[in-house]
């Protein structure tokens, strides 16, 4: 493989997950495909035309000329509607025809990842006619890949590959977003600090320091006066973090210490992913 080093990690998760998900939908019967995934608004099937729509468009294909229904009640942006559109084209194709355009695509994309000699501030196309580069590329589909894969086995009771090649990139891509919930969101107030605390397949301590003008910074030492610490399991912050789950759904898996009213703010602020 010619791709240049910082990005071998995303296409070691890309190609970890997107095997992974190959396998699991593999051998379903129709019906399952149609069973509702954590994703709002989504089926097997749908994950799937998500991600085959996807990969063609790192392919450089075309997007399909498609008219959405109305009545799709998880569609509330225009980036929403971008991506319902490679799925909603979708939506009527038999397993056969989604397993095998799956296996089709798979193969394409590798064959793309052995010849890839692009550095990784190449622009390349992005969602909505925007560009971005070709890292961020990468690892936003190393990402969305792995978050997938997981909605698939929650649906079909196969857990596994917590702590994957993508959860580590999961991790840190939802980290990102941490600081702007708690401090702008949430509204954690100036000059504090809140800590999360995860345990489990992927361990770390992060805190949030809120700066004297309200802004959000992230960092791994640990706070002697923090206004909140959240501690839990690496399932259940992935859950939240990815809006797969509501925070009183999972309470009991939340150890909550310092200002509960704060806590209970960051927590509805906790979903990072749009």
């Amino acid at each position: 493989m010619t791709v240049h080093p910082s990005l071998q990690n995303y296409a070691d998760a890309w190609t970890h997950s997107i095997e992974a998900i190959a396998e699991l939908v593999q051998p379903l019967v129709e019906s399952e495909w149609n069973w509702r995934t954590p994703c709002p608004g989504w089926s097997v099937r749908d994950i799937i035309s998500h991600v085959i729509g996807m990969e063609c468009e790192m392919l450089g294909d075309p997007r399909p000329i498609h008219s959405l229904p109305r009545d799709l009640y998880h569609v509330q942006s225009e980036f929403a509607r971008y991506m319902e559109m490679q799925v909603d084209v979708r939506r009527h194709h038999t397993a056969p025809e989604m397993t095998s355009e799956l296996e089709y695509t798979v193969i394409r994309r590798n064959r793309q990842l052995r010849n890839e000699n692009r550095l990784p501030d190449t622009m390349v196309r992005a969602p909505l006619g925007t560009e971005q580069t070709l890292e961020t590329a990468w690892r936003g589909r190393a990402f969305d890949l792995w978050v997938h894969e997981q909605d698939l086995r929650t649906t079909l009771d196969k857990p596994g590959n917590l702590d994957s090649p993508g959860a580590l990139v999961a991790r840190d891509e939802l980290l990102v977003g941490l600081a702007e919930a708690v401090a702008k969101d949430a509204g954690a107030p100036p000059n504090s600090a809140i800590v999360i605390d995860v345990h489990g397949p992927v361990e770390f301590l992060r805190t949030v320091r809120v700066s004297a003008d309200g802004r959000g910074s992230v960092d791994g030492s640990p706070s002697l006066g923090p206004l909140v610490t959240l501690a839990m399991d690496w399932e259940t912050y992935f859950r939240l973090a990815c809006g797969r789950v509501r925070p009183a759904a999972v309470a009991d898996q939340i150890k909550i210490d310092g200002d509960q009213e704060l806590a209970a703010a960051i927590l509805r602020e906790f979903a990072v992913t749009r």
